[in-house]
């Protein structure tokens, strides 16, 4: 399935219709379902309390009203289409680049004001359709849609009020909670993710995108991939047109398999290569010899790859991991590129790397 826009726009109109067809939603009928008033209330409310939040700790927080506003617009603009990719294809591609990217061009050099930006853009997006799937879930479960919004509601003020109670305990009883340089050796209050939060709050909302990907930068030329995403799908769609016969050609699915990048772990273009070459053949093969076998299990076969994978991670660790034996191949080489450690700022020497004037 292409997922063109005017597919998205297709099933976007759908949502807003009646179409009561589905035993489900016949038997779900016979409670009462959740006014729309209720959730424009509290989605009113919330956008007041955070106006106001920002206005008047702006010196700490940094981010103005507008930024607010344009936040909740961009999270109401996909949240929508996301949540068709994501009911589709099961992937959902996140806004946080594109919220960090946003505001660091508006707003550079305020590392607070990017971090809720990114928040209120990006994770109100996120929380929105987790809320729809739990709402999905309880409506295949037959639960009364006004007791799943209530414990929906109740449960995130419970966990809002935990969470905050939780992050003071922990800044208040451990020293030095976070500072790497600090804690002792083997402490596990390292904060992993919150180092790549605060990295990426320096990386885009201190130093700025203009200074990395624009005209003060010197990977301008990676803009020219917004360009690429935009018309790959059609490439597809042209594709099909002009080859009717292939069906295959509709299985490709670009905001899958641009998106599904995303979710690969850091690592060399070998494993990288590898990973693409094993997922395209296994799926390519089974689906020319065994049609049949793969429209009925191909996300079984997804599964096992997914199983096998975390399988033999296990078993190498604790085969050789353990006994600290290691595997020299071309595998794990990196990239055989002796040179990508060298520096590339012009008038720096070092042994074995070539100096740039």
């Amino acid at each position: 399935m292409v997922l063109l826009c005017s597919e998205i726009w297709q099933l976007s109109k759908s949502a807003f219709q009646e179409k009561r067809v589905d035993v489900h939603t016949k038997l779900m009928r016979r409670y009462k379902q959740v006014p729309e008033w209720w959730f424009i209330c509290i989605l009113i409310v919330n956008i007041a309390v955070t106006v106001f939040a920002c206005e008047y700790y702006i010196e700490q927080l940094q981010l103005p009203w507008w930024g607010v506003l344009l936040a909740c617009a961009i999270a109401f603009f996909f949240t929508l289409p996301i949540g068709i990719i994501t009911a589709t294809t099961n992937q959902t591609p996140g806004l946080n680049i594109i919220t960090e990217y946003i505001m660091g061009y508006l707003y550079p050099g305020r590392p607070v004001a990017n971090m809720c930006f990114k928040v209120y853009g990006y994770i109100s997006m996120s929380q929105a359709l987790t809320f729809l799937q739990d709402f999905k879930l309880g409506h295949y479960m037959k639960i009364p849609p006004r007791t799943m919004f209530m414990a929906q509601v109740v449960g995130t003020l419970i966990a809002a009020f935990v969470y905050l109670g939780t992050a003071w305990w922990l800044m208040d009883s451990i020293p030095n909670i976070c500072d790497t340089e600090l804690l002792p050796a083997g402490s596990p209050w390292t904060c992993p993710g919150d180092h790549v939060f605060y990295d990426a709050s320096v990386i885009w909302g201190l130093i700025s995108p203009r200074r990395i990907f624009g005209d003060l930068g010197t990977y301008s030329a990676v803009n020219w991939f917004f360009l690429g995403g935009a018309i790959a799908p059609l490439l597809v769609w042209f594709a099909h047109k002009a080859f009717p016969g292939q069906n295959w050609i509709l299985l490709i699915n670009m905001p899958v398999l641009i998106g599904s990048t995303g979710q690969m772990p850091p690592a060399t273009a070998v494993n990288y290569i590898t990973w693409i070459f094993v997922g395209f053949l296994s799926g390519y093969v089974v689906y020319r010899y065994r049609r049949d076998w793969w429209e009925r299990h191909n996300y079984l076969l997804s599964g096992a790859l997914d199983a096998g994978l975390a399988f033999m991670a296990v078993l190498i660790y604790l085969c050789l991991g353990l006994e600290n034996i290691s595997l020299n191949w071309w595998g794990n080489d990196l990239d055989g590129c002796p040179l990508a450690s060298c520096p590339t700022a012009k008038g720096i020497f070092v042994e074995g790397c070539p100096v740039y004037t």
